[in-house]
């Protein structure tokens, strides 16, 4: 019965989310111009002029090439423009840039020709008639650091050939009664925080991976490889040690190295943590080492079957024993735990690879997984300790036997099932349609049915002994997989009854169905596309807001919508409690001619409002004082704000609280 409580245990914990550092963005000043444009000349002989822009950049961000990159998310690129003056001046070839070669660019994963520190470009003209000639140049831009893009901008130089003078900004622009009424609608006046406050909470994440990883070093402790050591290992120290207490010391050493060891296998993580932050935190949506855990998990789970045996070569644990032997006293006895974790991998192993592919697979990363990997030990190491200090425990145990055969089969199953959490990863990030969530949960049914004969004796596998009478253990697990099964058979429906809340994160996404309908909003999504629509639907439905400032060519934004929205949860609250309006400060669709207006920037400049883009991008800077995407504000109908804006939040769990606590503040307000 205890072995059947520590499965169960251990089955529902796996399903257990992970909270996360709640830590609100404060709304401030916070436009970034890591760029300055400056333009010369110089003249190469009586008609050749070269006109020489130079852009100069902040540590840390990039300006791209004017070559346009094939991929499906692509940086904006540079591009120049000048104004025709017939029979005045004409280009000689292309504007040239500097001969750089293409580097990784963390932002758009893929190597992408780009700018550092400072770039050069040159454009050569022929003069046919210098007098009064001016020249209009544009440069049209977008800047990314390793995080985030900025929206594109133009820059204008007016360049006088005549007088050798150079004039920047848009200084020839004049702004009329109708540019300003259009500038005017652009301020939604918003209004303070006023009394919300959103307390910070502390992590449980690490408490979770930690409980996890000991429950599933208390099931290793229950398999043929290691069960059977438990008593050797304890007479050993407490009968073949001089004194009782040099016995009982070393068997407390025993068990501290045997944690000290497990935890120190994720070393190694720590270190590809420092070189790259992102690595383990992108395993999630890395396709091809999801389809490597699938596979990893499917090998695991044919192991613990019998079909065969996973072992590290056995002259590691030779050698290990035979220091252990040369060495005697502390080095002895940590080579003793080595070698336990060695002769134990057949079993271990695909316990700690589901602790791994749980862990990094969140976004605690090696922390988190160090967590895992200690909690594991602490269950593996404790028993020898507290065996050698109360030896008359030992008689308490039950005996080897048959039992810890099944224990390994219903491992596998639950590898096996957990296996098709991986590959469901890579489908949802490729849209491959291939594990819909009903295909998914169907799955998980099928593997569940086959535990559920295997429970009842019905499938046999190869290291079964005879059949005997079923213990009470068997049959109360049986019956708890049983319910699990009729649990998940809603799922496979297209009613209210399929939101599977106790495997909330597990399956794929409510709409990511074969019911599913496309919309034109991301992931299926109601979205307006303008902002005063959106407002009005609000008010209409008496929903809160949810403003999206994203972009086309916004790679954080698309990951968010993959990644974070995605998760049921969030899906959940955005589609029945909210009014999206996604706002794109890249889209390079013109206004309306009698929609275009000239913008008075509060600096004195002047600023072309022509496209979808140019009116976003200006509207965001405007009422946020913020320019980097994806950028995320709650408001009322009122244009009161509901709690602090934010950003690039990765972790969705994070993200659901910031929702929440918006959703609250508006069914809390007396002006709703």
């Amino acid at each position: 019965m205890r072995i059947t409580a520590f499965l169960v245990l251990f089955i529902v914990s796996f399903f257990q989310l992970q909270a996360q550092i709640f830590d609100p963005k404060n709304l401030g000043n916070n436009i970034e111009d890591p760029i300055e444009w400056n333009a010369s000349i110089e003249q190469d002989n009586d008609s050749i002029y070269t006109l020489v822009f130079t852009a100069h950049l902040e540590k840390g961000w990039h300006l791209y090439s004017q070559e346009e990159v094939d991929i499906e998310i692509a940086p904006i690129p540079t591009a120049f423009t000048y104004t025709e003056v017939p029979g005045k001046y004409e280009l000689i070839g292309t504007t040239e840039e500097p001969d750089v070669p293409a580097l990784y660019d963390a932002v758009f994963e893929t190597e992408i020709t780009y700018f550092e520190d400072k770039a050069e470009f040159r454009q050569k003209i022929r003069v046919l008639d210098p007098e009064d000639l001016v020249i209009t140049a544009e440069v049209y831009f977008s800047v990314c650091d390793d995080e985030k893009c900025l929206p594109p901008e133009t820059e204008r130089f007016t360049i006088s050939l005549e007088n050798n003078e150079i004039t920047e900004g848009f200084t020839n622009l004049e702004v009329t009664d109708k540019d300003q009424r259009f500038s005017n609608a652009l301020n939604i006046d918003v209004k303070g925080i006023g009394g919300v406050a959103v307390e910070k909470e502390e992590s449980s994440g690490y408490a979770t991976i930690f409980f996890l990883g000991f429950i599933g070093g208390l099931i290793a402790l229950l398999t043929p490889c290691v069960f059977p050591m438990i008593p050797l290992t304890v007479s050993f120290f407490t009968k073949g040690a001089r004194t009782k207490k040099k016995g009982l010391m070393n068997a407390i050493m025993y068990g501290v190295f045997i944690f000290l060891i497990y935890l120190l296998l994720s070393v190694p993580f720590h270190l590809l943590d420092s070189l790259d932050p992102e690595i383990l935190n992108n395993i999630s949506t890395n396709t091809t080492l999801n389809i490597i855990f699938f596979l990893i998990f499917i090998f695991f789970a044919f192991s613990f079957f019998g079909y065969y045996e996973i072992t590290l070569p056995s002259s590691w644990s030779n050698k290990m024993d035979d220091k252990a032997s040369s060495f005697g006293g502390v080095v002895g006895v940590f080579f003793m735990a080595l070698t336990l974790a060695i002769v134990s991998f057949s079993c271990t192993g695909p316990i700690l690879g589901s602790l791994l592919g749980s862990s990094l697979t969140t976004d605690g990363g090696a922390t988190q997984l160090s967590f895992g990997m200690g909690g594991f030990g602490l269950a593996l190491a404790l028993p020898f300790a507290l065996f050698a200090l109360f030896p008359n425990w030992l008689n308490s145990l039950p005996k080897s036997g048959g039992w810890l055969n099944s224990v390994k089969v219903v491992l596998g199953f639950i590898e096996l099932a957990l296996a098709f959490k991986f590959l469901s990863n890579a489908d949802l990030v490729e849209h491959w349609g291939l594990l819909k969530r009903e295909i998914f949960i169907g799955i998980w049914i099928i593997v569940g049915v086959g535990l559920i004969l295997y429970l009842f004796g019905v499938l046999r596998f190869p290291h079964d002994g005879p059949k005997t009478k079923l213990g009470k253990g068997r049959i109360l697990l049986g019956v708890v997989t049983l319910g699990f099964v009729v649990y998940l058979l809603p799922g496979l429906s297209n009613t209210s009854y399929a939101n599977l809340k106790l495997l909330s994160g597990f399956p794929p996404p409510l709409f990511y169905s074969i019911y599913e309908k496309e919309t034109e909003g991301p992931l299926g999504l109601k979205a307006y596309k303008d902002f005063e629509e959106g407002v009005a639907a609000a008010e209409a439905a008496n929903k809160p807001i949810l403003l999206d400032f994203t972009g086309w060519a916004c790679v954080n934004c698309r990951k968010m919508e993959e990644q974070v929205w995605s998760e049921p949860d969030v899906f959940e609250l955005m589609q029945n409690e909210f009014i999206l309006i996604s706002l794109y400060v890249d889209d390079r669709q013109e206004l309306a001619e009698d929609q275009k207006f000239n913008y008075k920037k509060p600096n004195g400049g002047i600023k072309e409002i022509k496209t979808i883009g140019d009116k976003w991008a200006t509207f965001q800077t405007l009422n946020f004082q913020n320019n980097s995407q994806p950028f995320y504000v709650l408001l009322d109908k009122n244009m009161n704000l509901l709690n602090q804006p934010t950003g690039y939040t990765p972790d969705s769990e994070e993200f659901r609280k910031w929702l929440q606590a918006g959703l609250d503040e508006f069914k809390n307000s007396p002006s709703r």
